[in-house]
């Protein structure tokens, strides 16, 4: 006597179910494989350079200004009095050019890696000084001490040779630190006494290292910045996108250009000196991401969201044989197919450590269909039905790689897959008269 029909579906349901607790854990086990890969790409960085920001220049005049105050003396009388205050004025440049040649490589820590670049810059441009500095009549009350020019540069340590920056026909060398708290680390650079009402052209060659992203902050009244990689899967990052850009299987070319009125930059940065108000200023920079499309732990976390698909289908396709076929297929077979099928993820996380994912994905499901394969042509007792539900599994296998690799249509590939799923299920029941489903000689019409 067979079993009911709703009892044998609630049956599958359950064993569904289960197989969902070693998925969770294998899904788990990627989780914090890829925690651990980037705790070790931080551990890179740490030791080498983060990624880098490169904020200026600005050249900085400090001053020391005469201000001149009344107030009233013990004897009720009024008098003028002097304090000196100092501070400092902030001219940005007129125009800024930034051309940078980026190189990549792979280091390694065990079996984890972090990309790190090596970007040759030139940085160049012109500061134009106003008349009497902007101070109008107000001059002679100041007192202009030497100048030097800042550069804002995230984390010193990537800085790969001696700065040396050309001003006008002059030269001079750089000094630690950016003496300008709002660009942070960097360095400065001392000038001799500059005049009013001059423009000044100035050159810096800057080799500079980094981990992941490289941004700038398009200081200049015009910034022009162009870039040049051998890394082909950039992502441009920011508040500013490239206004021209190229990508091929050799790196990327990138332009950037905005101006103030674009930026709005100059304000920003204004605000953010005297009134500390500094977010939009710090936000305001672009640059690049060197993502890894090939990551293997996103690829094997997304792979293992289809679990449960890949489990529900390799059941139902069971279950059409028991119906179509009059098998019966015992919920401990129902249930180490089910495993097989959890084990696909996990040989895949383990492998894609040690090679590469597409390499590590036809190995792991090579391996488990043809363990199901040969499992199943026993419990279908015909190696045809055998070798026909196999050559289904590894066409579900071929689509799920197809829907790990189009991420942008992979719900479309998704929905179109799984309603010709139905639609073939559909079909292959239509005679079914699912009422008398438990007698052998009334379960399917002959109409």
């Amino acid at each position: 006597m067979k079993k009911p029909l709703l009892f044998k579906l609630m049956t599958i349901g359950v064993l569904i179910l289960l197989l969902l607790i070693p998925v969770g854990m294998i899904g788990n086990s990627i989780d914090e494989r890829q925690r651990y890969s980037e705790q070790v790409v931080q551990e890179i960085a740490k030791n080498s350079s983060y990624s880098q920001t490169l904020t200026g220049p600005v050249l900085v005049v400090p001053y020391i200004k005469t201000e001149r105050y009344a107030h009233l003396n013990e004897n009720k009388e009024r008098i003028m009095e002097e304090r000196q205050v100092k501070g400092e004025l902030y001219f940005l440049p007129e125009l800024l050019r930034v051309d940078s040649d980026m190189s990549t490589e792979m280091r390694k820590l065990g079996i984890y890696g972090a990309h790190l670049y090596h970007t040759k810059n030139k940085i160049d441009g012109k500061f134009s000084i106003p008349e009497n500095f902007g101070l109008g009549d107000a001059i002679v009350d100041y007192q202009l001490q030497p100048a030097y020019v800042a550069l804002g540069i995230s984390d010193i340590r990537g800085i790969d040779n001696s700065l040396t920056l050309q001003w006008n026909q002059a030269s001079f060398n750089a000094e630690p630190g950016s003496q300008l708290s709002l660009l942070g680390n960097g360095v400065h650079v001392k000038l001799a006494n500059i005049d009013a009402g001059k423009n000044y052209t100035f050159s810096l060659p800057l080799q500079l290292k980094g981990t992941s992203q490289f941004n700038l902050v398009p200081l200049g009244k015009e910034t022009h910045v162009s870039m040049r990689s051998d890394w082909p899967h950039p992502s441009f990052i920011g508040n500013y996108l490239p206004i021209e850009h190229s990508i091929h299987q050799t790196g990327f070319t990138a332009r950037w250009q905005t101006s103030y009125f674009s930026t709005n930059m100059a304000e920003q940065f204004f605000r953010c000196v005297s009134n500390r108000e500094c977010n939009s200023f710090e936000q305001s920079q672009f640059g690049v991401n060197l993502i890894d499309p090939i990551n293997h732990y996103v690829k094997s976390d997304r792979a293992i969201k289809y679990a449960l698909l890949f489990i529900a289908l390799t059941f139902a396709g069971f279950f059409l044989f028991e119906i179509l076929k009059r098998l019966q297929v015992h919920p401990i077979q129902y249930a180490l197919v089910g495993l097989a099928l959890a084990f696909f993820y996990l040989l895949l996380i383990s492998l894609s450590e040690h090679m590469g994912f597409s390499l590590a994905y036809i190995i792991s499901a090579s391996a488990c269909i043809g363990l199901i394969g040969f499992y199943v042509s026993y419990v279908l007792q015909n190696i045809v039905r055998a070798l026909g539900f196999t050559s289904a599994l590894a066409l579900l296998y071929g689509l799920l790689y197809g829907l790990l690799s189009a991420e942008d249509y992979a719900l479309l590939m998704g929905s179109i897959l799984l309603f010709f799923v139905l639609g073939a299920f559909m079909t292959l029941t239509r005679k079914v008269d699912w009422y008398n489903l438990n007698n052998p000689g009334k379960a399917v019409s002959q109409s």
